[in-house]
């Protein structure tokens, strides 16, 4: 089984959405993918610091306030 890495993952997603478009206009493809993958994120940091915001923070290289204001986006406080 080959590894593949996450930019490959997120490039065949990307292709595959495109085609199943079959001709519509995409629109606001930036934010849809950064929403998609911010939540994920979120969430395996949050598991790899067992909850704690502070240390979660830290994994994603952001400050705390900025951790917080994400998870509530994403309804996971």
């Amino acid at each position: 089984m080959s590894k593949q890495s996450i930019e490959e993952c997120v490039r065949r997603s990307l292709d595959k959405y495109f085609r199943d478009l079959e001709g519509e206009t995409a629109h606001n493809v930036y934010e849809m993918v950064m929403l998609t993958v911010e939540r994920p994120v979120l969430e395996v940091a949050m598991e790899q610091a067992a909850g704690n915001q502070s240390i979660a923070a830290g994994i994603l290289g952001i400050n705390r306030n900025t951790l917080r204001k994400k998870l509530q986006l994403h309804g996971l406080l």
